[in-house]
C-alpha cells in the first residue's frame, strides 16, 4: 500500500517485508548483550572524540574526515561509530544512545579498548553537554572514551539548542564555555585532554563572511578553525601531529 499523503510505501510488519523480499532486516540500534559498567581504568593507546556546542553540528562527519586524513598520512586510526549512520558508513560499532545510561560508559569503553601507543580511535560524538535532552550520552562518551584530544564541532548559525525552539529555548553556548565544559569533564579521566582544532559547518554562512569566520574562531581559541567539507582537516591533524607525535 502506499500512503496517501506522501506516495511513500506504508510496511506495518518491517520482518514481514524484508522476508518477502529474499533479504534480513538488521536493527542497527541493538546495541550488544552484555556491555560492562565503566571503570575509568587507563588503558593503551590515544582517543580523540569530536563534541559540539549542539546536536547535528557535524560531529559524525569532521571524525570521519579525521580518521580518513590521519590514514592518509600513514597512520593507524579508525573511525569508532557511535549512531546508526556511523555504523551503516564503518560497517561496525553501535548506536550509543540505545545503551542503559548506567552503562554509557562502559560501553564507550568496550568501543574504544586498548590499542598500540601510536594508534588512535576516533569517535563519533553524540548530543552535547548543555543539551537539556542529550547531555547524558554526551557525558558518557566523554568519560568511556577518555579522549587524549578533543574537537569541537560548531554551527554559527544555531541560536538555541535543536529541538528547544517552541516549548523552552535553551541558547546554545558560546564556544569558550562549551570547551571548559567539556574540558572540566573529560579532564575527570584524563587530565592531559586537550582540544586540537574546532570544525565549523558553514553551510548556513553566505560565502563573503566565511573566511572572516573561521579566522575569528581561530584568533579565539588559538587552535585550527576548518569547515572540513569544504577545507578538509589537514591543519587540524598537523596540530595532533605537534601535540603527540
Amino acid at each position: 500500500p502506499l500512503s496517501r499523503s506522501a506516495g511513500l510505501p506504508i510496511f506495518p510488519d518491517p520482518a514481514a517485508a524484508g522476508r518477502g523480499g529474499g533479504g534480513p532486516l538488521i536493527d542497527v540500534r541493538t546495541p550488544p548483550a552484555g556491555l560492562p559498567i565503566g571503570t575509568g581504568a587507563k588503558r593503551p593507546g590515544l582517543r580523540l572524540l569530536t563534541v559540539g556546542v549542539d546536536c547535528a553540528v557535524g560531529k559524525k562527519y569532521s571524525a570521519l574526515a579525521i580518521e580518513r586524513e590521519m590514514r592518509r598520512r600513514g597512520w593507524k586510526a579508525d573511525f569508532r561509530a557511535t549512531g546508526q549512520t556511523g555504523v551503516m558508513i564503518a560497517g561496525s560499532g553501535f548506536a550509543i544512545d540505545s545503551v542503559v545510561s548506567d552503562f554509557l560508559s562502559g560501553a564507550a569503553e568496550v568501543l574504544s579498548p586498548a590499542a598500540e601507543p601510536d594508534h588512535w580511535d576516533v569517535i563519533e560524538g553524540q548530543g552535547a553537554l548543555s543539551h537539556p535532552s542529550f547531555a547524558g550520552v554526551s557525558l558518557g562518551l566523554l568519560h568511556g572514551s577518555q579522549p587524549d584530544a578533543l574537537v569541537l564541532c560548531v554551527d554559527p548559525t544555531r541560536q538555541v539548542h535543536l529541538g528547544t525552539e517552541r516549548a523552552q529555548p535553551y541558547p546554545t553556548p558560546d564556544v569558550a564555555t562549551c570547551m571548559d565544559m567539556n574540558l572540566a569533564m573529560a579532564r575527570r579521566v584524563n587530565p592531559q585532554v586537550r582540544f586540537v582544532g574546532v570544525c565549523v559547518n558553514t553551510s548556513g554562512v553566505a560565502p563573503g563572511v566565511r573566511a572572516a569566520l573561521l579566522d575569528r574562531y581561530a584568533r579565539e581559541t588559538g587552535l585550527p578553525a576548518a569547515d572540513p567539507l569544504l577545507d578538509g582537516v589537514a591543519a587540524i591533524v598537523d596540530r595532533i601531529e605537534k601535540e603527540f607525535r
